[in-house]
């Protein structure tokens, strides 16, 4: 299923990259936070979200966390390639692209790890591919339908929400152009992310040096490709949860606005054998407490070990 590019392999004193191509030729940068293969534990596949980075897990990235992480770029993010086909952006190609990277690495079955819309991910490659995941850990991300559960803190009807962020994603995609040059000249640091620490949207930030550069990189995308990835994974509709049977955590933080704690809740309710917790937290959990999220993902993976 995967094919590794020769001399492709690139290094971070956290992250290892290495080029993989996934099932239609797209050439995926694939990341682990094991670059001196020396952690001892369990290995996670982390679905990360849509165009985010490894930094934007600051617990993962200490050498001392316990836990071997892989994972990707999605396309045409970070190093990723566009797929000839401009089209083959969604959560099936999403699903492709972690089993390639899967291969690369020598996981055979584990557990999944999926951040906001890398839970979409999550749980269609748990339902598709039953045979590789061994339990699935979710944090501020609901298994489907998305964009009907975001500004869920206005309490909105689904329907509701779901037209108007995705039509908001329309406008963002044609303004990106235009959007794009301001976006991947600003100047981000500490004193923003401090700022934005203070928005709502996200609230203070554990370790906001890493959070910077987090953010940094996700501004580093084309907005115009970010909204265009973002349009073709609303499409994704609800995973039926009766056929899953791993076991599965959720986390999810009371205050997210883009993905409803009452959905992920719900979602829990619906499995078979499913734990749900909820932080004081916004949609960046993992980035305001990530000890805690940390610890939540140790106990996990100990129980389903």
């Amino acid at each position: 299923m995967e094919k590794t590019t020769p001399g492709s392999v690139t290094t971070d004193s956290s992250v290892r990259f290495v080029d993989v191509l996934s099932d239609d030729g797209t050439r995926i940068r694939a990341w682990s936070n094991d670059p001196e293969g020396t952690i001892d534990g369990p290995t996670v596949v982390l679905c990360n979200g849509l165009g985010t980075s490894p930094w934007a897990w600051p617990a993962l990235l200490d050498p001392d966390c316990g836990v071997r992480v892989v994972s990707w770029n999605h396309r045409g993010v970070g190093g990723s390639a566009r797929p000839t086909d401009p089209s083959r952006v969604g959560i099936t190609e999403f699903v492709e692209d972690g089993l390639s990277v899967m291969d690369h690495f020598g996981v055979d079955r584990a557990v999944l790890m999926g951040w906001s819309m890398g839970v979409n991910t999550m749980f269609e490659l748990a339902l598709r591919h039953p045979e590789r995941v061994t339990g699935l850990f979710a944090v501020c991300g609901v298994p489907g339908n998305t964009f009907a559960t975001m500004l869920a803190p206005l309490r909105l009807p689904h329907w509701a929400a779901r037209i108007a962020t995705v039509n908001l994603s329309r406008l963002m995609k044609v303004g990106g152009r235009v959007l794009t040059p301001i976006a991947s000249r600003l100047p981000v640091g500490t004193r923003t992310v401090n700022v934005l620490g203070h928005t709502g949207f996200m609230f203070p930030q554990a370790h906001p040096e890493v959070s910077a550069r987090a953010i940094r990189e996700f501004l580093a995308t084309p907005i115009e490709w970010y909204f265009h990835l973002a349009l073709k994974t609303s499409e994704h509709a609800r995973v039926s949860l009766s056929t899953i049977s791993v076991p599965a955590f959720f986390v999810a933080g009371t205050f997210d606005v883009l993905a409803g704690a009452r959905d992920m809740a719900s979602a829990a309710a619906r499995m078979q054998e499913a734990t749900y917790v909820e932080l004081r937290a916004s949609h960046f959990a993992q980035m305001e407490q990530p000890e805690v999220v940390h610890q939540l993902l140790v106990e996990f993976l100990e129980r389903v070990g």
